[in-house]
C-alpha cells in the first residue's frame, strides 16, 4: 500500500525522491519522509516535524571516517511537507505511507534508521513475525523508536553487516515472514539495494541515474526502460548499473520492458481531480477495450474445436476473484455470463476464497480481476487456483503486474493510468472484458455500434448531476436498491459514495427491502433506485412505490422516455435507451458522477480519501 522511491545518478535526489513520492501518494498519504546521502559532511542528521508543524533537528556524529552523511527528514502528513527541508546529496531513498501497525505519526513515519545511524529502511508490505523478532531484538539490547513492523529490517540489517549490505540483506530476508518490499541505504555507500517478496518494485534504467519504485508512475518523467522485480529477488543499483540476484545470491538477466506511455497522463488536464478526469475518459477507454475481442477470442482454454463444442462445454465453472470495484464487476460478470453462455459462474470476494479451502478443479477456469495487478489477496486466490490445477486468467489494467505475469493467460483492459484512488474508467473496462468473454462463451457476437455514442450521451448528465447534488450533500445515508445486473451497480454507487463523500451508504437487492432494509426507510434516508426499462422494471417500479408510502425520497436511474417513474420518483436521472443488457455501462457513470459531486460539494479530498490507498498489496 505504501509507496517506495530510490534514487542515484548525478542530480539532486530529494527533488527526484519529492517528485516521485507525489505521484506515489496515491498508495498512502499519512505520513513521508526521505534519506539522502551528501558527500560533503561527516555526520548524521535526523530531522522530524513536530505536532505544530515545526523543524526539530537531532544531529549525531557517525563513527566513519569518510565524509558522506545520512540525512533523514520525515513528517507525519502529506508529501508536500517535505519541501520545507530539501535534503543535500545525489543518493537517496524515500517513502509514502498507508498505516498498519502504528498510528500516522512522526516516529512512525519512514525512512527508519538503525541505533548507530548507518542504515536507513523504506518498507511496504506487513512483517507478520515482527513482535518476535522485536522480542529477540530487544532481548539484545536494541531500542525501538517507533511502533511499527517495518523498524526491525533495519536493526537486523545493522546486526547482519560485515562489510557487504547485499550480503547483510540476504541475511535479514531469512529472518522476515509477510508480503514486503524494501529498500536500504548505507552511510558511506555508492549503491541501494531493493527487495521483493509479495509487495511490488520496479527498477528504472537511465543514463548513468537508476530508480527505484514502487510502480512505473513514479519513473516515467525520467526513464521508459524498467525491470519488473519478481518475488525472492533483490537488486542492487549503482549510478551506472543494476544486478539482480536470487534469495540465495545468484546473478540473474535483466528483463528489461519498455513502459507505453508517458507523463500527459498522469495530469488533470485542466479537470479539478483526476477523478473527474478519469470519469470523462470512460467513451475512450471503453472504444479501446472494446478492441480486445479478437484477443479474447485468441484464450487457448476458450477456443471451441467445433461450433457443437458450444453446446457440450468440458469446463465445469467459471470462478471469479476480486476485491472492492473489481468484485462487483465481477458479480455483473456472473450475471452476464450465466445469462448469455449458461455456463456457472461463482463471483468470489479474493480475501474470503483464499481461507475458504474453495472447491476447484482442473476443468475450472479462475478469473482474477484487477486493476493494479499487485492486489494481495488476488494474487493469493490465483496462486491457490494454480495448485490446484485451474487454468487461470487475468483482467488487469497494469501491463507487468504481477498477477499478469502469473495467471496463464491476461488481457490488459486499456484503461490506462487510473491515479484517482475511487476507481471508475477501470471499472467500465473491466465489465467489457467480462461482455467480451460472456459472448465469446456463448459463441455469439457482441453487437457495441451505437455504444459509445450512448456513453457521450450519459456523460452529458455531468451539469444536471451536480444540480442534483446541491439537494443531497447534506444528507447523512442513503439507500441503493436494484435487481439482477442492477444490485452489483448499486453495490458500486454505494460503495463509491462512501469511499469519496465520507457519507454512509447500503445497498440491498431491491426484493430485499421487505426481509428488514425497509426498516431504514425515512425522509433523512433518500433511496438511489436502479430502475432502467429492463426485464425486472416492473418488479423495481413496486419497490420504489413501497419507499415512497414510508415518506421515503426516492431519486431514480432511469430510461430516457419513461413516464411510470415521473409518478413516483422525486428526482430522476435519465439514461439514454439501449439493449438491456448494456444498462450497467451506462448506469455506472451517473453513480460516479453524484458521488463525485456530492464530495466535491462536501469539499472532500475526492483524488485521496482518508485512510485508502489505490493499491491494496497487503492483506
Amino acid at each position: 500500500m505504501c509507496g517506495i522511491i530510490g534514487y542515484i545518478g548525478n542530480k539532486e535526489a530529494s527533488k527526484i525522491l519529492i517528485s516521485g513520492l507525489e505521484k506515489l501518494e496515491y498508495r498512502g498519504y499519512d505520513s513521508a519522509g526521505l534519506a539522502v546521502i551528501d558527500n560533503k559532511e561527516n555526520k548524521t542528521s535526523e530531522i522530524n516535524r513536530n505536532n505544530n508543524g515545526n523543524k526539530t533537528n537531532n544531529g549525531n556524529k557517525t563513527n566513519n571516517n569518510n565524509n558522506n552523511t545520512l540525512h533523514i527528514f520525515k513528517s507525519k502528513g502529506r508529501v508536500s511537507r517535505l519541501y520545507s527541508a530539501i535534503l543535500p546529496g545525489k543518493i537517496g531513498i524515500g517513502h509514502t505511507r498507508w498505516a498498519t501497525h502504528g498510528l500516522p505519526a512522526d516516529k512512525n513515519s519512514h525512512p527508519f534508521l538503525d541505533e548507530k545511524k548507518e542504515f536507513a529502511v523504506v518498507h511496504n508490505g506487513i512483517i507478520e513475525n515482527y513482535l518476535e523478532l522485536k522480542e529477540e531484538l530487544r532481548e539484545q539490547g536494541v531500542q525501538f523508536s517507533s511502533e511499527t513492523d517495518s523498524e526491525v529490517i533495519v536493526h537486523l540489517l545493522a546486526k547482519h553487516y560485515s562489510g557487504d549490505v547485499k550480503d547483510a540483506v540476504l541475511k535479514t530476508i531469512r529472518r522476515l515472514k509477510g508480503a514486503y518490499a524494501f529498500c536500504v541505504l548505507k552511510n558511506n555507500s555508492e549503491e541501494i539495494i531493493g527487495a521483493r517478496n509479495g509487495s511490488p518494485l520496479v527498477i528504472g534504467l537511465g543514463n548513468n541515474e537508476n530508480f527505484f519504485a514502487s510502480d512505473v508512475s513514479a519513473l516515467v518523467e525520467h526513464t521508459k526502460n524498467v525491470v519488473y522485480l519478481n518475488d525472492f529477488e533483490l537488486s542492487r543499483i549503482r549510478h551506472k548499473d543494476v544486478e539482480i540476484f536470487d534469495f540465495n545470491g545468484k546473478k540473474k538477466e535483466l528483463k528489461i520492458k519498455k513502459i507505453d506511455w508517458d507523463l500527459e497522463q498522469a495530469q488533470k488536464s485542466g479537470y479539478k481531480h483526476f477523478m473527474l478526469k478519469e470519469i470523462f475518459e470512460q467513451p475512450q477507454v471503453i472504444a479501446e477495450s472494446l478492441k480486445l475481442e479478437l484477443e479474447i477470442k485468441k484464450i487457448p482454454f476458450l477456443m471451441p474445436k467445433k461450433a457443437e463444442e458450444f453446446e457440450n462445454k468440458s469446463l465445469q465453472k467459471i470462478i471469479l476473484v476480486a476485491c472492492g470495484t473489481a468484485s462487483y464487476a465481477g458479480l455483473v460478470g456472473k450475471y452476464l455470463i450465466e445469462k448469455i453462455a449458461r455456463i456457472p459462474v461463482i463471483n468470489e470476494t479474493a480475501s474470503e476464497f483464499r481461507y475458504k479451502d474453495p472447491l476447484v478443479s482442473k476443468d475450472d477456469i479462475v478469473i482474477a480481476i484487477s486493476q493494479s495487478g499487485e492486489t494481495a489477496d488476488t494474487l493469493a486466490a490465483i496462486r491457490l487456483a494454480k495448485q490446484r490445477g485451474a487454468k487461470t486468467l487475468g483482467f488487469i489494467n497494469v501491463i507487468d503486474s504481477t498477477i499478469a505475469r502469473e495467471v496463464d493467460h491476461v488481457i490488459y483492459t486499456r484503461a490506462g493510468l487510473e491515479i484517482g484512488v475511487a476507481s471508475t474508467k477501470a471499472f467500465t473496462s473491466q465489465l467489457v472484458c467480462l461482455y467480451l468473454l460472456a459472448f465469446q462463451l456463448a459463441g455469439k457476437k457482441m453487437n457495441s455500434s451505437s455504444l459509445i455514442e450512448k456513453i457521450k450521451e450519459t456523460l452529458s448528465l455531468n451539469k444536471e448531476i451536480k444540480e442534483l447534488s446541491e439537494q443531497y450533500f447534506n444528507y447523512s445515508n442513503f439507500l441503493y436498491i436494484g435487481r439482477n445486473m442492477n444490485f452489483p451497480l448499486a453495490l458500486e454507487g454505494a460503495l463509491k459514495l462512501k469511499e469519496i463523500s465520507y457519507i454512509h451508504a447500503e445497498a440491498y437487492p431491491a426484493g430485499e427491502l421487505k426481509h428488514g432494509p425497509i426498516a431504514l426507510v425515512s425522509e433523512e434516508t433518500p433511496t438511489l433506485a436502479l430502475c432502467p426499462q429492463d426485464e425486472v422494471y416492473d418488479k423495481t417500479l413496486s419497490n420504489i412505490e413501497e419507499i415512497k408510502a414510508r415518506k421515503g425520497k426516492v431519486i431514480a436511474l432511469a430510461t430516457q422516455g419513461d413516464e411510470k417513474i415521473k409518478q413516483v420518483a422525486d428526482n430522476i436521472i435519465f439514461i439514454p435507451k439501449t439493449d438491456p443488457i448494456f444498462y450497467p455501462l451506462l448506469s455506472a457513470i451517473p453513480l460516479q458522477l453524484f458521488a463525485y459531486h456530492l464530495a466535491d460539494r462536501k469539499e472532500c479530498d475526492i483524488d485521496k480519501p482518508r485512510n485508502l490507498a489505490k493499491s491494496v498489496t497487503v492483506e
